[in-house]
């Protein structure tokens, strides 16, 4: 299965069930999906990198191997992730 790199906010200690970046993290741990993190500012206005990759500031967001992003609201990314198809229409998905 592809890596994949979770961009997230840089506060990893909050394992909290209302925190958008721990509840995607915590799916793709729950799917054994391998990952990296990439530790983002928790101030919007420093995610310039983000911006970039999404034409937004929000978190978290999944960079793929190809190079594309997927990013919504957390929740839907996590259903996502735990319903298989993460990688749904990827080469080795």
């Amino acid at each position: 299965m592809p890596k994949v790199k979770l961009r997230r906010c840089k506060v990893r200690w909050l394992k909290a069930d209302g925190d958008p970046c721990w509840r995607v993290e915590r799916a793709l741990e729950e799917m054994v999906i391998q990952y990296e993190v990439i530790g983002e500012s928790y101030l919007e206005g420093r995610r310039s990198e983000v911006e970039r990759l999404t034409g937004q500031r929000h978190l978290p967001v999944i960079e793929f191997e190809d190079g594309t992003v997927y990013r919504e609201d957390s929740s839907k990314m996590a259903a996502r992730i735990r319903a298989g198809t993460l990688f749904e229409g990827r080469e080795g998905g």
